[in-house]
């Protein structure tokens, strides 16, 4: 995994999670805290409310994303970057300044004038953006995002998240983000559950990740709250997220999100490093999905992502002889089942235990061929 430099501000796994704190200049924006037009009013809300709790970034918005509004062309974002050139003039604390914007013109115009960092929320859809931020070596975040900028976000299938995060490439300076949120009509909560759920899979490119999910609809869902008393909620998420490998919280909760965000840090996975000539580092690989996307990354086999993880399931209730069987069977499978006193563990790879059922010889009894299929709908 890369350490992202943002303009000083370190980003990766050997680095605390980073908080980013919103401001909006946009009248549309739905958030009403955080929307302001006046500079003085901004940049006193970005010291007080965002810096003085704690964002070590600060994302400006120019207009608002939601798919109910007209997009603004690039002419009509940068009539708008002046307020937010003069707000980041006016602020006296230290933070990373990130600019929202799906246009490299706008992005170029933001990096030239002080801005530090971009957010693009349409994912390289211009394709001009990564060649702006690399001439800049600024940061970008990218939002996984169909090659269209009129349609931010609107990934309709969470397996296309993938080729939308490839879209255009990466700089050494990217950090994803897989868009979480009601970006299209197709997407359904259903959906970001699932992303959230595989987050660890988008580790495998290698490059930090960032995640938008303060006060989000799949969250609120759960708990059946409103967005005024989805706090706790979105608080839960964010350790996961963390603790899942999350490197950047996008929030307009910033005190609150942080301390979740430190939670998560403190008792995420440790990963282990060497110093030396050979670099060594333990992944976070859970499921299948997780080994194939490093796979994917270093040219490796796909096919050795079968092989990538362990898992581990207790049985109870086994007679002796489905027993000495799945003994037998395990390790002609390569998995193998410590049994004691008053169960067994089952331990193998998702393809050692796929092979088992073939290796048992005679017909296992209805309990153990039950145990057995159940086993397998879970593992991959």
């Amino acid at each position: 995994m890369r350490t992202v430099d943002a303009a000083g501000l370190s980003i990766g796994d050997d680095h605390p999670p980073r908080i980013m704190g919103v401001l909006n200049v946009s009248d549309e924006s739905p958030y009403k805290p955080s929307v302001f037009d006046d500079p003085t009013e901004a940049a006193a809300y970005v010291d007080d409310e965002l810096i003085g709790e704690g964002a070590d970034i600060v994302d400006i918005g120019l207009e608002s994303a939601n798919k109910k509004f007209e997009v603004l062309s690039a002419e009509g974002e940068l009539e708008r970057l002046d307020t937010a050139l003069s707000v980041i003039d006016h602020v006296s604390g230290d933070a990373v300044f990130s600019i929202e914007t799906r246009y490299h013109e706008v992005a170029e115009a933001a990096l030239s004038g002080g801005f530090d960092m971009v957010n693009d929320i349409c994912g390289f859809a211009d394709p001009e953006m990564p060649r702006v931020c690399e001439e800049f070596d600024a940061a970008v975040a990218k939002m996984a995002s169909p090659p269209d900028l009129t349609r931010p976000g609107a990934i309709e299938d969470v397996d296309d998240i993938y080729d939308a995060l490839e879209l255009n490439g990466f700089t050494d300076k990217t950090i994803l983000d897989p868009a979480f949120g009601g970006w299209s009509e197709e997407k359904t909560l259903a959906d970001d559950r699932e992303t959230f759920h595989r987050l660890r899979e988008f580790r495998g490119y290698g490059y930090p990740i960032l995640v938008s999910i303060n006060r989000k609809n799949f969250l609120r869902d759960v708990a059946g709250r409103s967005t005024e008393d989805a706090l706790p909620v979105s608080l839960a998420a964010t350790s996961m997220a963390v603790e899942r490998g999350a490197h950047v919280i996008r929030t307009h909760d910033v005190k609150e999100t942080r301390d979740a965000a430190l939670i998560g840090h403190e008792f995420k996975r440790r990963r282990v490093r060497d110093p030396g000539d050979i670099s060594v580092e333990e992944l976070d690989v859970t499921t299948t999905g997780d080994g194939m996307r490093h796979l994917d990354r270093i040219g490796g086999p796909r096919d050795a992502a079968a092989e990538s993880v362990r898992r581990v399931f207790e049985l109870e209730g086994l007679s002796q002889s489905d027993r000495d069987a799945l003994t037998a069977a395990a390790s002609d499978a390569g998995a193998l089942l410590a049994g004691g006193e008053t169960g067994a563990l089952l331990i193998g790879s998702p393809a050692a235990l796929g092979r088992i059922p073939t290796l048992l010889g005679d017909e296992p009894s209805p309990a153990l061929d039950g145990a057995l299929e159940l086993i397998l709908e879970n593992v991959q």
